[in-house]
């Protein structure tokens, strides 16, 4: 039996998105509720730079429907420590500010290293050990992107095995593609969507990408995210990787603005400049 494949993009409030993806004089305060109905999961990148209080992660699983899963960048410092000890405090740091409060709606953390960080088998196998497997007896799946030299080796992935964690696979010509078959999860982040694409990217790469999360979920829960690249087109990209796979939601949902059951509403998406990578 397949596992589950949930699809998303980056956060929820990006001006573009008002003229893209989202209908006429929605609000902001809506726009969660919204996307949360669109998508199947949303990767937060505001905790990478900003802790949060437990009430706001509360909140946002109140906002979002039962299936829905978030996925949160780890704060930024978390990944720069250099002793275990400091890695401990900045991990506790950020696992202590209330996470758990999203309960089951908690998906997978990713901790983004730097790019200067090289593979060092002494340093992450450190820093995993500081992982821990649970909060709050809420189970916890932690991701490592790394963007450094050196990682292709069997000794990074046994370490990931070994601790039961996994490699982002990142879809970006810039940094390694790194894919990890020893954890029970996987997460691809997907970079290069185009502006002069009306749906992100061209059909065939939409299949291609179908394609090679179906092929992971034959053993692995997969998260699929849509970050960076022209970010005005990426709600656009996750809702046609969802209907390639049959997991899109159904034509006519209600409207956040009213509740009322309406057709979807197409819009003429502005051109943009790529976005900086996240």
């Amino acid at each position: 039996m397949a596992h589950p494949i949930r699809v998303g993009v980056g956060g929820w409030n990006f001006e573009p998105w008002d003229e893209t993806f989202y209908p006429p004089g929605l609000s902001k305060a809506k726009q969660l509720n919204y996307m949360s109905r669109k998508m199947t999961a949303i990767e937060v990148n505001a905790t990478y730079y900003s802790s949060f209080k437990p009430e706001t992660f509360a909140k946002w699983a109140e906002a979002s429907p039962d299936g829905f899963v978030f996925s949160l960048k780890a704060h930024r410092f978390s990944t720069v420590r250099k002793t275990k000890e400091d890695m401990k405090k900045s991990v506790d740091l950020f696992l202590g500010q209330g996470i758990t409060r999203l309960k089951e709606k908690l998906g997978p953390i990713n901790w983004q290293f730097p790019g200067t960080r090289k593979f060092d088998a002494e340093y992450f196998n450190a820093f995993l050990s500081v992982l821990p497997k649970e909060k709050d007896k809420q189970s916890l799946r932690h991701a490592l992107e790394v963007r450094g030299l050196g990682f292709d080796v069997p000794e990074f992935y046994d370490l990931l095995t070994k601790h039961g964690a996994t490699v982002v696979y990142a879809e970006d010509d810039e940094f390694p593609k790194l894919r990890h078959q020893g954890s029970s999860f996987a997460v691809a982040r997907l970079m290069q969507s185009q502006s002069d694409e009306t749906g992100g990217y061209p059909a065939a790469e939409i299949g291609r990408f179908a394609k090679l999360v179906t092929g992971w979920s034959k053993k692995q829960d997969v998260f699929a995210f849509f970050i960076s690249g022209a970010k005005e087109r990426n709600p656009a990209a996750a809702m046609a990787l969802q209907e390639r796979l049959g997991i899109a939601p159904p034509a006519g949902e209600a409207d956040a603005t009213t509740g009322k059951v309406k057709a979807p509403v197409k819009k003429a998406a502005a051109k943009k400049a790529p976005a900086k990578k996240k």
